[in-house]
């Protein structure tokens, strides 16, 4: 081959722009955001929800602006708007400033319609075959829809005329995702790996004109209002379209020229105890936020969710974030929605400054946006989140990626298909294709540049100078308004001017000219131009209505359902017996995707996924108590993380090099301190200062089910954290590596073999002069925490098998505390049968305690099984070296009743072995939280005061004065009462239903039950 062959110029690449993104914001960029006329004027705090729901009353016709005056408006609860036709005005950023204060991580403005209740559209089966869930899938018939394309052909037309709102459905396919190569990231290891509908697209589309048949009964023509993100092919899955929409959905609603601030704790520079997200939106559409400053937050400053569609953000800076700098934080302008334009919005000192969240559905349009001091990449931060424009966007420091993000945030993938940079400027920018059919472009960029997408023209200066802006005005061009001559009419791009460059060779005048102009005329930040954007709403108060003409609404406050031990020795909430299932947290696993999320996650208390709201993510406390009573629990048994990152899922005992943890995170109770560095990234924790926000979830928690009559067992260790696994060790905060607190603990930390670690004996030494007061301050914090919630049962560890010696020290902690204070919080021993056996034979530490767990041992056919305590054996290691036994009913009743019996003045609950089945077993013994129902309010207030009692045949609760409730284990059953008249009633066992038997029935003393279970109330 020649040298002329090696030296053929390549071809000259064609710009390829992947699809029309103008259609992003509100009201699709055809219409400037309104002027909303001003409804009423706030300038008191306490007056802000009030006047939102105020004018949420009024007819939508009358709806309009909220004037907010001049000053610092302090809240301790979030805002909420939930009505279409509202919008917050204030007097101008930094006139009008909300500060969000208290230890709430949500967000500052909720803006949220309702939500739409959906179940998954596709099933998978073995083979990993997916296939349509719902019958109202009509299929999309093209062999391929192109990314970009606005029409496609469909089976049927029902329900799609001209002005129909539909969804657009693309599965993720097992044979797409293996195309693709996102099955498996490296190592063999696919559990991070995309499944199929793991990564499902949704589209949310109007239709444009009536469909047009084909001939031949081909289907008909669907033509909508914008276009597809990603290429629709037929042999990986196919495409589905469904009539209608969230008809929940609110529009027209508006936040707009004022500040927004989160309070912050001073002494911690990564403090995220503290609100994270400015403005939450969901289930909205045709919505804006404009001219809004953002300070302090820990998570973004507007968080679109994935319902949201049309919605600008604009004029618009963030800065001075507070957080960790780790994963899920700072996602400053965020995007999971479609149709959703960023544009002249300024993020400082942010991770992610303008990012679309997994599987956006796009298209989504950032537009003339800069990030200055970026700690992070802005681009996707999802699996495939297409359609993505960036167009004039500057990041100070870091990168624009377009890109396979593999493991990142536990498999990403591809994080975008179909997206273009038009002028961007990064570090690095990394545009890469998926495929051929969902190819990514950059046009006129500038910074380090790599990957295989298509490039055109970089490092160069290019026109049009906004893509969006261009596509939007050939778009509009042929719609009604006209042209101005310089373009259409509708098209407000304010783009920051650029002077013309110098010459490389100027004269000595022009050169004068030009060095004079630098000294005089200082360079047009993004600012001072969105400064200089006109604001044309009213301020004028003059005449608008006030809040304080009307009634502030009283809180009527109920006090706290008395929940305690009843003289009889049985756990009751307002007098009456607390019956039903235990719920078990979940404590170290799960996903953030949507289909885990909607179909296999369960509830939790303080889990927390930043910025996601919903069972699997940061649960709402209100559906968590909902949850439980639904289901029939009488408690929550609940306990600190296992580990707060996900990534260590992996069971590997690494130092991680950096903080991009993985989220959900399960969170501890103590603080990070905002020094160091501990083994996870993060800074490290301080064992002496309380996770604010953790604790501040069990306190509401506890407060919303105590009205239910539910429990919440609060245990205050974990030992699943120092035996077993070493990888349970390595991020533990008591680790010496993870605090500043100096524990005593070696380091580098004694591994067993490959993977066990044995740090029990170390970590229940309570003699040890560190770790003494650390565990003495830990405990009281327990109890400071949680000192105003009744209903709440201290522990002290889930998977307990440690010493008596800390059993005791636990226990006399306690002891110290209560005599202090006064207070008498309900305490529960729950360990080992020899380590009970010792500390209730103790007359003082039997004082402290009262209940009786028994957990961690029980009676089977042939005797008891029984681990002894601080042996440095987990639970469920001691049951593979003891013979754990069959046990049965008869053995839960005995376990039961010989406390019950032994010591009549304490409550006992059964959660051992074949829990929850003795349901009745463990309540006939005389147990507390049975599982069993009971749909009767006066037999449940008469359960606290009854004993275990003897009878032939049967087991029986009884107290002579109110009654007897007899349940017949087989035989011929027969009792002893009370001679007496009593209604007798019949007791379903497996439904709880009571109904009466006989009324007014005279019994001497000798008495035989007609049904399994009767109760026999006394007249």
């Amino acid at each position: 081959m020649g040298l002329a062959a090696w030296a053929a110029p390549k071809p000259k690449p064609q710009l390829y722009v992947p699809m029309d993104y103008s259609t992003c914001g509100y009201q699709a960029s055809e219409r400037p955001v309104p002027d909303v006329k001003n409804v009423v004027f706030v300038d008191q705090a306490a007056d802000l929800q009030r006047a939102i729901d105020y004018v949420s009353s009024m007819k939508p016709e009358k709806r309009g602006a909220i004037l907010i005056g001049e000053g610092i408006y302090e809240l301790d609860q979030p805002l909420r708007i939930q009505a279409s036709g509202i919008v917050l005005r204030g007097m101008g950023k930094g006139k009008t400033i909300l500060r969000k204060r208290g230890f709430d991580r949500g967000a500052l403005l909720y803006v949220e319609g309702r939500k739409m209740t959906e179940k998954p559209h596709f099933t998978v089966d073995k083979q990993r075959n997916i296939h349509p869930a719902d019958d109202r899938l009509v299929k999309i018939t093209d062999k391929m829809v192109k990314a970009g394309a606005t029409s496609f052909t469909v089976e049927s037309a029902k329900g799609l005329g001209a002005g129909s709102r539909i969804r657009i459905l693309r599965p993720s396919t097992w044979e797409w995702i293996q195309y693709l190569k996102m099955d498996d990231f490296g190592g063999g290891l696919d559990y991070t790996g995309w499944k199929p509908t793991d990564i499902d697209l949704v589209w949310d589309r109007v239709v444009t004109a009536p469909p047009q048949p084909l001939p031949q009964g081909g289907g008909y023509l669907v033509t909508i209002d914008a276009p597809i993100t990603c290429t629709i092919k037929d042999e990986q899955g196919g495409g589905y379209i469904i009539p209608g929409y969230n008809e929940g959905e609110i529009t027209e609603v508006g936040i707009e020229n004022l500040s927004m601030e989160s309070a912050k704790n001073d002494w911690n520079p990564k403090d995220e105890d503290h609100c994270w997200d400015g403005i939450f939106v969901e289930n909205a559409r045709d919505c804006w936020v404009r001219r809004v400053d953002f300070r302090f937050f820990a998570g973004s400053a507007v968080n679109l969710q994935k319902h949201t569609s049309r919605i600008t953000v604009e004029d618009c800076i963030a800065s001075e974030p507070v957080s960790e700098i780790g994963g899920w934080r700072r996602q400053v302008f965020l995007t999971r929605g479609q149709q959703c334009l960023f544009q002249r919005c300024v993020s400082r000192q942010g991770i992610h400054d303008f990012a679309a969240g997994y599987c956006a559905a796009g298209p989504n349009a950032f537009v003339q946006c800069e990030g200055e001091q970026s700690l992070g990449f802005s681009g996707s931060i999802g699996s495939w989140a297409c359609g993505l424009l960036f167009d004039i966007v500057n990041i100070d420091g870091h990168n624009l990626a377009f890109k396979n993000l593999e493991q990142f945030q536990m498999g990403t993938g591809w994080n975008t298909a179909n997206s273009m940079f038009w002028q961007c400027t990064a570090s690095t920018l990394w545009c890469y294709s998926p495929d051929s059919l969902n190819r990514n472009s950059a046009h006129g960029c500038w910074g380090t540049l790599t990957g295989d997408g298509n490039w055109t023209s970089s490092n160069d200066h290019v026109q049009p100078r906004s893509l969006f802006y261009h596509q939007l005005e050939k778009r509009l061009a042929g719609k009604s308004g006209g042209s101005n001559g310089s373009g259409n009419s509708r098209v407000y791009s304010y783009l920051l001017p650029i002077g013309g460059e110098a010459s490389t060779s100027p004269t000595v005048e022009e050169a004068m000219a030009l060095a004079q102009e630098s000294l005089e005329k200082p360079r047009m930040t993004m600012e001072m131009w969105m400064d200089s954007v006109p604001y044309t709403a009213s301020l004028d108060k003059k005449g608008l209505k006030t809040m304080g003409g009307f009634r502030r609404a009283t809180t009527a406050t109920h006090p706290a359902a008395p929940s305690k031990v009843s003289d009889s020795g049985v756990l009751e909430i307002d007098g009456m017996a607390a019956l039903g299932n235990r719920y078990a947290i979940p404590w170290w696993n799960g996903r953030v995707k949507d289909n885990f999320t909607q179909t296999s996650a369960l509830p939790a208390v303080t889990r927390f996924v930043p910025g996601q709201e919903g069972t699997g993510w940061t649960d709402r406390l209100d559906s968590v108590a909902l949850y439980l009573q639904k289901n029939h629990y009488a408690m929550l048994d609940h306990h600190y993380g296992l580990w707060y990152d996900l990534r260590r899922t992996d069971h590997e005992r690494v130092r991680r090099a950096d903080g991009d943890v993985w989220p959900p995170f399960y969170e501890q109770p103590f603080a990070r301190c905002g020094q160091g560095k501990a083994w996870d990234g993060l800074s490290k924790y301080d064992l002496s200062k309380p996770n604010e926000w953790y604790w501040q979830r069990l306190r509401e928690f506890a407060g919303k089910v105590d009205e239910m009559g539910i429990f919440l067992f609060h245990q205050h260790y974990f030992q699943h954290n120092i035996l077993e696994a070493g990888a349970h060790w390595v991020d533990c905060p008591w680790r010496p590596v993870n605090n500043v607190n100096h524990t005593s603990f070696p380091e580098p930390v004694p591994f067993a073999g490959d993977k066990r670690v044995f740090m029990a004996e170390q970590f229940y030494n309570e003699n040890d002069p560190a770790l003494r007061p650390l565990h003495r301050q830990y405990i009281r914090m327990c109890l400071e925490q949680m000192k105003d919630q009744p209903n709440v049962v201290h522990l002290i560890s889930d998977e307990y098998t440690g010493p008596l010696h800390f059993t005791r020290f636990w226990l006399q902690t306690i002891a110290e505390w209560e005599q202090e204070t006064g207070r008498h919080p309900l305490v529960a021993l729950s360990c080992t049968k020899d380590a009970q056996d010792a500390i209730l034979a103790d007359p003082i530490l039997n004082k402290v305690v009262d209940l009786i767990d028994i957990r961690y041992w029980h009676y089977n056919e042939k005797g008891l099984w029984a681990p002894e305590a601080g042996k440095n054996m987990a639970p469920r290691q001691w049951m593979r070296k003891l013979p754990v036994g069959k046990t049965g009913a008869k053995e839960a009743y005995q376990a039961v009743r010989e406390y019950r019996d032994r010591y009549p003045e304490k409550a006992v609950t059964f959660f051992s072995q074949q829990y929850p089945q003795y349901g009745w077993a463990a309540l006939m013994g005389g147990g507390s939280l049975a599982n069993v129902r009971i749909e009767s309010e006066p037999l449940r207030r008469d359960l606290p005061a009854m004993r275990p009692m003897d009878g032939t045949g049967c087991w029986m609760l009884g107290n002579e004065e109110r009654g007897y409730l007899i349940y017949a284990a087989g035989g011929k059953p027969s009792v002893t009462l009370a001679p007496g008249i009593y209604d007798v009633y019949a007791v379903d066992e497996r439904t709880g239903e009571v109904k009466i038997s006989m009324k007014s029935a005279k019994i001497s003393s000798a008495y035989t039950p007609k049904h399994p279970i009767e109760w026999l109330r006394r007249r």
